[in-house]
């Protein structure tokens, strides 16, 4: 078994338009079982909701750091049944 890859994304210099999708664009080129480690300036429920609508069960979201100036969510592709 091959260890996960760990991509990192900072998203707090892009205009807020091009934000999700860079971000959706990272995550669908990730294999199985890598991450996409994501740094934005804000809370990004949003684009959670929107990852669960679009591509359900497909990634776990797991927050290493939450605010006040910084987020950080680690977004690991799983297998979809």
């Amino acid at each position: 078994m091959t260890d996960a890859t760990i991509e990192t994304l900072d998203v707090r210099n892009m205009q807020p338009r091009e934000r999700h999708p860079a971000i959706f664009a990272r995550l669908d080129a990730l294999k199985q079982g890598d991450i996409l480690r994501l740094i934005n300036d804000h809370d990004p429920a949003p684009l959670r909701y929107q990852l669960l609508a679009e591509r359900p069960d497909m990634f776990t979201w797991k927050p290493e750091k939450q605010g006040p100036e910084e987020w950080i969510i680690r977004i690991q592709k799983v297998e979809s049944e």
